[in-house]
């Protein structure tokens, strides 16, 4: 059974629309926005810059409230932020005072869970991200590859229902990126987590999504949803080479196409 094969349901968006300002200086970033986010998913969303992208996310997380419309999670509407949601951001928002393992810890610390289960939860997030042997270094000593791992095992320590990733690996070289893209799609694949990841790079949508979510230009509505099968070609293969195809590329032509229609030269 594959991870997104399960259908439970965690988060509905229904007809939301989301406009920034008021009156005379109303921005509208999003428009009549429907989606459904099921357990085990990774949903990767693209689109032209501008299009509001980060806004669905910060929606979703729980940072603002929808202008018209809903946004559920299992049925409850979302009234900000909540740990169940975990956010993790191009750049990673450590605390540069504490440690790696007490930056991983904070969140089980937060919610009153026993010294030994939070050991035990350290231990087990640092191994997820290869990070077991620097648990004792401050984040400030760290790349940014690693500092991005530590926000990933801070963020998973929490067990969130739910991955919230703007543009996590936007900031890394092409080496470092794609070690954390064979990072992110282990981990989704290992632990059935569910994953909404914002990006700009079609291939990296296309080598980690099972759903693929392309955006009009503001405001930001739904223009096509693709189903994609690649990032489980990789897993039974081991490797990327096999998913370059005429099946991948005529996927990702279509969505190229889809973007720069919505580009105004």
């Amino acid at each position: 059974m594959t991870a997104q094969s399960k259908k439970e349901s965690l988060i509905k968006i229904k007809n939301m629309s989301l406009v920034y300002g008021k009156k005379d200086k109303k921005i509208p970033a999003l428009e009549d926005i429907n989606l459904e986010i099921n357990r085990g998913e990774f949903i990767c969303v693209l689109g032209p810059s501008g299009c509001g992208k980060s806004t669905l996310l910060r929606a979703i997380a729980g940072y603002l409230k929808p202008t018209l419309g809903k946004c559920l999670m299992q049925g409850n509407e979302i009234d900000g932020p909540d740990w169940h949601r975990g956010v993790i951001f191009q750049s990673p928002t450590l605390y540069p005072w504490m440690t790696v393992k007490e930056n991983v810890e904070f969140g089980p610390k937060m919610r009153g869970l026993p010294k030994d289960k939070i050991k035990e939860i350290r231990k087990y997030f640092l191994d997820e991200v290869k990070l077991s042997g620097f648990g004792d270094k401050y984040t400030f000593e760290l790349s940014g590859g690693m500092k991005q791992r530590v926000a990933l095992a801070r963020v998973l320590a929490n067990y969130p229902q739910v991955v919230l990733m703007d543009e996590p690996f936007g900031a890394l070289d092409a080496l470092t990126r794609d070690d954390m893209q064979n990072l992110i799609r282990d981990i989704w694949e290992e632990n059935n987590t569910t994953i909404f990841f914002i990006t700009h790079d079609v291939d990296e949508a296309l080598s980690l999504a099972t759903r693929v979510i392309v955006l009009s230009k503001r405001p930001g509505k739904i223009i096509k949803k693709f189903k994609v099968n690649f990032t489980n070609k990789i897993f039974e293969s081991g490797t990327k080479d096999v998913i370059y195809q005429d099946d991948y590329f005529e996927v990702k032509n279509e969505i190229l196409d889809i973007i720069n229609s919505q580009i105004e030269k």
